[in-house]
Formats: C-alpha cells, sequence, structure tokens
C-alpha cells in the first residue's frame, strides 16, 4: 500500500503530490492528520479548524464516490506513522512541500523515520508555481527585491507551469475501500464547530478580477476575490488560479508577491520572528500595552484603523489595504514590535499563512525584505480620505463613529510620526 497524506493541498483536482502517487502505484491511500502539534495552540473557536473540517468532510466524500476513503487521524504525525506501519504493510508516503519552518522540521523527521522503516517519502511542488532555486539571480543567490524577482518569474514561465495534473485519469488506483471510516468530530478534538459567517465560495468571479486593479484598494465594496484562505489550505490550485488571472496583469503580479514570499521564508527561515534587516531588532519598541489592547479592541481613535481591527475580530478576515494601514500605524504610531501584529493576525486571520502574513508585517515595519523605507508612515486620515472617503467601510464597522461613544485619538498623528521616525534613525544610525 501507498500512502498520499494530504496537508495544504485539500482537494483532488490538480494535485501533484497525488497525480504522481497515483500514476506510479496502485492501492494508494489517501489519508490526513490533524496535526496535535498544530492544534493544541489553538482556541476552542478557531475558525480555521472548523474550515478544514468542512473540506476534510467534502475530500472524503470525493473519495467515497471513488469507492475508496480518506483516512482522518488526530495526533503527532510520527506517531501516526508508527501506528500505520504498525497495522499495514507500506510501501511509500507521497505528499506535497511545505516550507514553514515548523513544516520542514516535521517532514524531516518522518522521513527519517519512514527511510529507517524502508519506506520512500516523496515530496512534491504543489503550493506555488517557482520554489526556492528556481527563479534567482545570475549568481545563484536568492532575490531580495520583488521587481526583479517577478521579471525573472515570468521569463522562467512556461505553459507547463501552469497545466492542471490529470488526477482524474487515475483515480482507479486508489485503495478500493467496502466501508468507510467515521470522522473524527471537532467536539472530539476539543474545538467548538459554530460558524460564525460563511466562508468565501471556490468559486472564482472573473468579473472581480478583471476589475482588480480598480477595486482592490476599496475596502467597501466586493472588489478582491477572497481566495487567499482556499489557497492557504489547497482548496483550490494555485496553478488555475494563476490561469484565470491572465485577465489582469495587477492581479497576476499579487499572486507572484505569494510565490516571493514563501522563497524568502523557505531561504531565511529565522525572518519567521527576527527581522529581515538585523539592524532593525536594535528598535527600542515601545510596546505600550493599553495602546495595543486599543489597537486589537478597535479603540484607537482612528476610524479606518478600528474599522479594519473589528472586522478582522468579527470575520477573520481584513481588506488588504487595510492590513497595510492598521500594520503601519501599530509599529509606527504606537512603536509596537511588528511581532506582536503578527502573532494577532495569525490568532484572528482565518486566510493566516506565515511567509505573506510576517512579510507583510515586516514590509510596514521597514525591517523585511524590499521593505518600505522607515520615514515612509501611513497618515490613516489620508488613507481614509482616499479609499473610504464616504465612510462606508467605517460605518459600517464602526457604527457610533461621529457620535460621543466614539474615543478620541489615542496618538496624534504628526507627533507620532516624527516621533518614530527620529526613533528608527536613532537606532539605525
Amino acid at each position: 500500500m501507498v500512502l498520499f497524506w494530504h496537508r495544504r493541498d485539500l482537494r483532488t483536482q490538480d494535485n501533484a503530490g497525488l497525480f504522481a502517487a497515483l500514476r506510479k502505484h496502485k492501492n494508494v491511500q489517501p489519508i490526513f492528520i490533524f496535526d496535535q502539534n498544530i492544534l493544541e495552540d489553538l482556541k476552542p473557536n478557531d475558525q480555521r479548524v472548523l474550515f478544514i473540517h468542512q473540506h476534510i468532510q467534502k475530500l472524503k466524500q470525493t473519495y467515497i464516490q471513488h469507492g475508496s476513503d480518506l483516512l482522518v487521524f488526530y495526533g503527532r504525525p510520527e506517531e501516526v506513522f508508527k501506528t500505520l506501519i504498525d497495522e499495514h504493510t507500506i510501501e511509500a508516503v507521497y505528499t506535497n512541500r511545505d516550507y514553514e519552518p515548523y513544516a520542514k522540521s516535521r517532514d524531516q523527521a518522518v522521513e527519517t523515520y519512514l527511510e529507517k522503516k524502508g519506506i520512500s517519502f516523496r515530496s512534491l511542488k504543489d503550493h506555488v508555481i517557482f520554489e526556492r532555486n528556481e527563479v534567482v539571480k545570475g549568481d545563484g543567490t536568492p532575490y531580495r527585491v520583488y521587481t526583479p524577482y517577478m521579471r525573472q518569474w515570468k521569463n522562467e514561465l512556461t505553459p507547463f507551469h501552469l497545466k492542471a495534473y490529470p488526477v482524474e485519469k487515475y483515480l482507479g488506483h486508489l485503495k478500493p475501500s467496502n466501508k468507510s471510516s467515521s470522522l473524527l468530530s471537532l467536539k472530539e478534538m476539543g474545538f467548538e464547530d459554530k460558524q460564525i459567517q460563511a466562508f468565501p465560495s471556490t468559486e472564482v468571479d472573473q468579473k472581480i478580477i478583471e476589475n482588480y486593479h480598480h477595486t482592490r484598494d476599496i475596502p467597501s465594496v466586493n472588489g478582491t476575490t477572497r481566495m487567499s484562505v482556499h489557497l492557504r489550505f489547497g482548496t483550490i490550485s494555485i496553478r488555475a488560479l494563476f490561469q484565470q488571472a491572465k485577465s489582469n496583469e495587477k492581479y497576476y503580479n499579487e499572486l507572484i508577491w505569494r510565490d516571493f514570499y514563501q522563497m524568502i521564508l523557505d531561504h531565511f527561515p529565522a525572518t519567521a520572528d527576527r527581522s529581515f534587516k538585523p539592524q532593525y531588532d536594535n528598535i527600542p519598541w515601545e510596546n505600550n500595552e493599553k495602546h495595543f489592547k486599543a489597537w486589537c479592541e478597535g479603540k484607537t481613535g482612528y476610524p479606518i484603523v478600528d474599522a479594519g481591527m473589528r472586522e478582522l475580530n468579527a470575520t477573520g478576515f481584513m481588506h488588504n489595504r487595510v492590513r497595510m494601514i492598521v500594520a503601519s500605524f501599530l509599529t509606527k504610531h504606537l512603536m509596537t514590535d511588528w511581532r506582536f501584529g503578527e502573532a494577532y493576525f495569525a490568532e484572528k486571520l482565518l486566510d493566516y499563512e506565515m511567509a505573506s502574513n510576517v512579510g507583510g508585517w515586516q514590509w510596514a515595519a521597514s525591517s523585511g525584505v524590499d521593505a518600505q523605507p522607515y520615514f515612509r508612515v501611513f497618515n490613516p486620515t489620508s488613507q481614509q480620505e482616499k479609499f473610504d472617503p464616504d465612510f462606508k467601510y467605517i460605518k459600517k464597522w464602526v457604527p457610533e463613529y461621529g457620535t460621543k461613544a466614539y474615543p478620541n485619538p489615542i496618538v496624534e498623528h504628526k507627533s507620532a510620526r516624527k516621533h518614530a521616525i527620529e526613533t528608527y534613525k536613532s537606532a539605525l544610525s
């Protein structure tokens, strides 16, 4: 028997690792592990676990319809594999690569264990178009600036890179199952099954892509595809989305940013919690607890910031333009360490992906790869005037705005901006 291990690829369609396993072997048994190492750090109402569980149910039904089944486990991966090996004769394990630090160490440990048992471990590229060493500078070193990376990315691209893997042709190679196994409930794993709002559809609205360059920065309209959560968990194919994105260069380039940040995290895993530019770890962050609490709760007195934080707290989503505004405000106006904001987003965002989140936060804090200069400080008022001039977005999330119930600004923009620039300059000199 051969195992295919689903992780961030919760689909059968256009799945590189599943295709490779099915094409080469018969009796391929798909599995999924609810990783206790990850889940034990999450809160019981974490919507991402609910999202995964719902898509595991759909994936399981797909396999059942093809006469097979998806075996689902809860535990630590190494221990799950030890049990599987004790109970079955396993020839090989296939999976798709993940580039986050924990995932790499987990996979290395599993591979080492399997090889000791004479079982091959094969991982495939599925989550990105280009991996760490496929788009590099002439001297073989990784790009650290997005624009030249993007140009080279496009130079390297061929039709093959966006071609779908025809998994459907080989589904007959799945291990037959006469009786489907039961699926662990969320409650059995210590999680709630209450859904706070509808999750985004996996169907992409082509009109949104076509108008993306006009609507992407306006938080009050449905101007973005909301595909980030599906890319995060692989419920859609990145290749398929790139094919659809061809109608809008701006959207296409945003998807390339995702590859760029995945590459950076893979090459520089320490940047998960350390500044890409080491000298920026010398900044004397103030980390005022009251200010951070006001930021978290959306009570800073800056309506565009507060609207974004309340949207995040209520839905697990925040518009991308607003993400930049709230991140700049926390790191520059409030002089709070970017790691505090990154951790809060990691807890709240349905589409949380370490590479993009760390990349975005370090961009805002000026400490990251190809980041904005430290003296660039977003003015939240002018950002609101430009992107939410009619207060549509703000009024949706901050209904008390304009009344005595709305708080005064916790800091004054001009003095906070001046203080941030002086502090950065002194720390970096």
